[in-house]
């Protein structure tokens, strides 16, 4: 008997999880496409731009940080970077990488026990449902980085060629993104407080990432605690590529992807366990 009254056989771990998650994600890829397509689409039913507002919302948000750490705190990144306008670049870089962990991992929790009718259809593919909302989360992302590539030409002049290293570095995070809300899903399920927690938790993450400020400005004593922050690596590498035309850190990258890897195949396999008491909570 595991938890939850759930029971544990002996799982398929290591490549025998990784290729049965493959197989059942690539089985079902048209329905994950629907699902995917549907999650966008209903952010914006009933608005007057309606999808335009995926395009919008980043613009708007880069306006906005242009001018308040531009002009009014006048802020400047280690002393490196003068121009107020690539200073909002580099903050919307970073939040542009966040992004795509917070709101796959905040709207996970309700993805099951949000949608009970998908539970008891015997064939239905309950794990797609949570992973269309990280696939939603990477099309806002697309579309950000569209807006920063387009910020990068008006303000700099240029984008270098490094920044198609971006899909790369951003994988990582993504498949972080799979496994964890993997486990949130199924998690929502049986404990609801989790719905209230993780948002919590997402924004004390926000801080405590070199979002608004560099690795470098951390005291020394604790810098080596910030690695271990999984946004730290992707959003250090993110810059480098799309900003400061130099290639990704090799070891930082390592690192991201076989953090991403592990909790992608970990959070799979937890859920694909557990899914055999959500019929008998929801």
């Amino acid at each position: 008997m595991g938890w939850f009254g759930v029971r544990f056989p002996g799982l398929k771990a290591g490549s025998s999880g990784y290729i049965s998650m493959n197989s059942r994600v690539f089985k079902n890829v048209h329905l994950l496409a629907q699902l995917t397509k549907r999650d966008i689409l209903a952010r914006y039913r009933g608005s007057i731009f309606g999808a335009l507002w995926s395009l919008l919302s980043p613009v708007l948000m880069l306006v906005v940080y242009t001018f308040v750490f531009g002009v009014v705190f006048k802020a400047r990144w280690s002393g490196t970077v003068e121009d107020q306008g690539q200073f909002a670049l580099i903050i919307f870089s970073g939040l542009l990488c966040f992004n795509v962990l917070s709101e796959s991992i905040c709207r996970a929790p309700t993805a099951i026990s949000g949608n009970p009718n998908y539970v008891k259809k015997v064939v239905f593919p309950v794990e797609v449902v949570p992973l269309s909302l990280v696939l939603s989360s990477v099309w806002n992302a697309v579309v950000a980085t569209g807006v920063l590539i387009l910020g990068q030409l008006v303000i700099v002049g240029s984008v270098p060629l490094t920044a198609l290293y971006f899909p790369l570095v951003l994988l990582p995070l993504v498949l972080m993104s799979m496994g964890l809300s993997w486990f949130l899903a199924s998690l929502g399920v049986f404990i609801r407080d989790i719905n209230h927690l993780v948002p919590l938790l997402t924004s004390a993450l926000l801080f405590v990432s070199p979002i608004f400020y560099p690795v470098d400005a951390v005291p020394e004593s604790v810098r080596r605690y910030f690695w271990l922050n999984p946004i730290s690596p992707v959003v250090e590498n993110a810059r480098r590529v799309l900003l400061f035309g130099t290639e990704p850190h090799t070891g930082l990258l390592l690192f991201s992807a076989a953090l991403g890897a592990s909790v992608c195949v970990a959070g799979y396999v937890w859920f694909m366990t557990t899914r055999k008491g959500f019929a008998d909570v929801l």
